[in-house]
């Protein structure tokens, strides 16, 4: 079953036995998106992946960050008659150094590119013609709470929402129990329940579906079994 915003709502409060006039619709809102994002970092997912393209312009080394990246993936260049490469990340102090006088540096066919700042990143050398860009990046996870786009998640749900309740649920609950402030044994054992459904979700997430039974095997999880005591 999926989840729409107010059956969440309506779960955790009844979990918690704790109803809307301390669990309100803005408490729970801010609990929700809150254990959504504490999902997005603890397991890497192909859901968040979103694919930009622009130009990088002639004689112009930055490229203008989307406003929804939190890392990037590859980034892809083609020129104008269809040939296409791939640029290498580096670090800003390398390519600081490796292009300390852009302004006087000759421009070239761009080799590499680094995170610049929150707005840009750079590429180097300085372009010498119009390439096409294709940016690979994790954007900003879909929240559940947004009830303001068309189709709004909170009615139509999220990937989360839609296919991985348990885990959604046991995140709220976790950090609910943490807001309510107890009871100890009660966060305890959500926060187990958490950790077995995060568990689990990695293994698909990051083992099946980034793996090729035919070419790379089945994936096994490792069993913590207790040796028969003598």
């Amino acid at each position: 079953m999926a989840y729409t915003l107010s059956e969440l709502q309506t779960d955790i409060r009844n979990y918690t036995e704790v109803d809307s006039n301390v669990l309100s619709d803005s408490v729970l809102s801010r609990i929700i998106k809150n254990s959504e994002l504490k999902i997005y970092r603890e397991i890497d997912t192909d859901q968040n992946v979103f694919y930009a393209t622009s130009n990088a312009i002639v004689g112009n080394r930055y490229v203008t960050i989307p406003d929804d990246l939190r890392a990037i993936r590859y980034v892809q260049f083609k020129d104008t008659v269809g040939n296409q490469f791939y640029l290498e990340q580096r670090d800003t102090s390398f390519m600081a150094e490796y292009y300390s006088t852009p302004d006087t540096q000759a421009v070239d066919i761009p080799k590499y590119y680094a995170n610049w700042d929150e707005e840009f990143w750079v590429v180097a050398p300085t372009p010498d013609k119009t390439y096409g860009i294709t940016i690979s990046y994790d954007k900003e996870p879909e929240t559940i709470t947004d009830t303001t786009s068309t189709p709004a998640p909170a009615t139509a749900g999220t990937y989360l929402s839609n296919k991985y309740q348990d885990l959604l649920l046991y995140a709220c609950l976790v950090n609910t129990y943490g807001y309510l402030k107890g009871p100890v044994d009660m966060l305890q054992y959500y926060q187990q329940a958490y950790t077995q459904a995060i568990e689990s979700y990695a293994i698909e997430q990051i083992g099946i579906r980034r793996r090729d039974e035919y070419q790379d095997g089945e994936v096994r999880a490792q069993l913590n079994v207790k040796p028969p005591s003598s």
